[in-house]
């Protein structure tokens, strides 16, 4: 994407985000998320029903009269957006891809945790971490963990376009070219970093269409200490293909390619059969991780997701 056409996206996104921040997201987002703890905020004179543990018994004894203590939540928080960037994010099959889904995302969370003082990070990942952006405060950094989102084009692809004799090598006849870092995925590996950097409890999104395996337990361990939130990014060809006859599908981060016959009944049922099954799972095993889960569709609402899980994580903090 070029650097204009990046900035007008970034520009309607933040337009659009910017309004559904003030109309929807902003009692929801204050609501649901707590800060790490309390602290002090000023010593005041006793008044009959205050609870005799926070009596302030130095400053009692030096004024002679009862003093005590009083504390208010510190609600600043930290979010840190993890943004898958493999190549598979890439797909979309309406008017934005998966990854301008994420980028979505990530905006309505930014500017939601910008209007409230809070601070955001990000980290980019595919087969290995990418970028990552120390949480930090204002909006010009939320536009600016945005603007990397939809930026990002595979920097170890352009690597290799850099090397001509390592090119001539790959292009051999017989010779199978390596898979490059964002023709994978590896949220475990990105979570292992996200850990050794981020000391302080975090809420941290995790965004990605989740093709990968092995990653429930580097959520369940994070989770143990931070706030850690799936974000499930599909598409709905992926979920129920058109019949359009015969297609050579590619995948994106293997190179594999297969040639299918859409028009079959047959073959459309079993893709719509296993894809619900792969989407199951996943919840399933997040369920299982005590993970919670935001599943966005990229053709439709952004907003809606978020705010029916803003609203089921209100009503079981109340229980």
């Amino acid at each position: 994407m070029l650097p204009k056409e990046i900035m007008r996206r970034v520009r309607e996104i933040q337009v659009r985000t910017g309004r559904q921040v003030a109309d929807v997201l902003a009692g929801e987002y204050v609501s649901v998320f707590k800060g790490s703890g309390i602290e002090f905020d000023e010593v005041r004179p006793y008044i009959p029903g205050d609870d005799v543990r926070s009596i302030d018994w130095n400053v009692t004894a030096r004024m002679g009269e009862p003093f005590v203590k009083r504390y208010v939540e510190e609600r600043q928080l930290t979010l840190m957006l993890m943004a898958d960037v493999s190549a598979s994010l890439d797909f979309g099959s309406g008017a934005r891809s998966k990854r301008e889904c994420a980028a979505e995302f990530c905006a309505l969370l930014g500017f939601s945790a910008s209007r409230n003082d809070d601070k955001v990070g990000l980290l980019l990942f595919h087969g290995d971490t990418e970028r990552y952006i120390p949480p930090r405060k204002g909006l010009r950094h939320a536009l600016r963990v945005v603007r990397e989102v939809l930026s990002h084009d595979g920097e170890g692809d352009a690597a290799v376009a850099k090397e001509p004799g390592l090119q001539r090598w790959l292009t051999l006849p017989g010779r199978r070219r390596p898979r490059r870092p964002r023709e994978a995925t590896n949220i475990a590996k990105a979570m292992e970093f996200f850990l050794s950097v981020n000391k302080r409890r975090t809420v941290c999104f995790v965004v990605s269409d989740f093709i990968d395996e092995g990653w429930e337990r580097a959520l369940q361990t994070a989770n143990r200490k931070h706030d850690v939130v799936a974000v499930l990014i599909t598409d709905p060809r992926e979920l129920e293909f058109a019949d359009v006859g015969l297609v050579t599908l590619l995948d994106a981060e293997t190179g594999r390619t297969r040639v299918v016959d859409s028009g079959s009944a047959a073959f459309r049922q079993t893709l719509r059969i296993e894809a619900e099954k792969r989407v199951e799972g996943i919840r399933r095993r997040l369920a299982q991780a005590g993970i919670d889960l935001i599943h966005v569709d990229a053709a439709g609402s952004v907003v809606d997701p978020v705010v029916r899980f803003f609203r089921a994580r209100e009503r079981r903090a109340r229980r």
